[in-house]
């Protein structure tokens, strides 16, 4: 029988329609396995074709904006929000609003067009984090600024314009309403109970164990409880943190959970593609008792249509205890 499911953090319902149940060969989706096609504005050599970087990981003796880089930050080229202005909010009649200013930025993870953040190196996947923190931590200093959304579009159906390994993030003058209402609600329990409902959760997946993808002595992997989408997986820090940010001054650990997890995708659905964002605490309640920061990774392998969009429901064929089987048992 199929099961309602309600997500203890959010509060929304899921639907795990059993009966629709789909094993990991059933979902077809374009393999995102790169190929060389025609002219990539990411690769070394093209860098006039993008706007001025901002940070780059780079042998000492090279100049910005030419090759020899092993990973650069540039700002998008056709921004959501811009850097330069003023907020203006302002009211017409009932409604508010404000002008569009943000920070909105490209990481480019990697010279190798070949190559994506499960195949290349672990120090270059640990050099992506570090790249995360170090933007988060310069736009913090932008006092129009309240968060940063660290975001990866991997694949065409997952929203990547192009195929060249890269992720995003886009400063906001507003906290995202997701992360407010995980905020709100991880705020409420804590009152309710005094602990932190990532870290319980964590602890009762840590005891029942068939929701675990992987873990070692730092974070662990999960398949949530109410998953919106099939193979939908968490990575979270084992003890409790409310902010993005290295542990013991390393984001090594990190990055082999990242990679690993993704590789483990990659090895059950044929290198999928898939979205994932970074969730972290405010900047103006980065250190806080209640609220976790994760990284939520959704495979795109199902289309959002008229039941969802007009239920605010999700129907996911693929219980999530299977979706950890197979992810834990992937030979990677």
């Amino acid at each position: 029988m199929s099961e309602l499911r309600r997500d203890p953090i959010s509060g929304r319902w899921v639907i795990i329609a059993v009966e629709r149940g789909k094993r990991p060969s059933d979902f077809a989706s374009v393999s995102q396995k790169r190929k060389i096609k025609g002219f990539c504005p990411f690769c070394p050599g093209n860098e006039y074709t993008a706007p001025q970087e901002i940070i780059a990981f780079r042998p000492p003796n090279t100049a910005p904006n030419t090759p020899g880089w092993t990973l650069r930050v540039v700002p998008n080229k056709f921004p959501a929000l811009q850097i330069h202005g003023e907020l203006n909010k302002r009211g017409e009649g009932i409604y508010d609003k404000m002008n569009g200013i943000g920070a909105h930025e490209v990481i480019i993870e990697t010279a190798d067009h070949l190559l994506s953040l499960s195949t290349m190196s672990l120090k270059a996947v640990e050099d992506v984090l570090w790249a995360y923190y170090f933007r988060i931590t310069d736009l913090k200093k932008d006092v129009r600024f309240k968060y940063v959304l660290v975001f990866k579009n991997e694949g065409e159906s997952a929203g990547a314009s192009i195929e060249h390994t890269h992720s995003q993030l886009i400063a906001l003058p507003i906290i995202p309403h997701i992360v407010k209402d995980e905020m709100n609600s991880a705020k409420r329990y804590f009152e309710l109970r005094d602990r932190c409902i990532f870290c319980d959760i964590i602890a009762q997946e840590l005891e029942f164990e068939k929701r675990i993808i992987y873990q070692n002595d730092a974070y662990i992997v999960l398949a949530p409880f109410a998953p919106r989408e099939p193979f939908e997986t968490w990575i979270l820090p084992k003890r409790h943190e409310s902010r993005f940010e290295p542990r013991e001054k390393s984001f090594s650990l990190l990055a082999e959970t990242l990679q690993t997890t993704l590789k483990k995708l990659d090895a059950v659905l044929e290198t999928p593609p898939y979205n994932y964002v970074i969730h972290t605490s405010p900047f103006q309640d980065e250190i806080n008792e209640y609220y976790h920061w994760h990284i939520e990774i959704i495979p795109k392998l199902t289309k959002t249509a008229g039941f969802e969009w007009g239920s605010g429901f999700f129907i996911n064929p693929t219980p999530p205890e299977e979706a950890a089987k197979f992810m834990r048992e992937a030979k990677i």
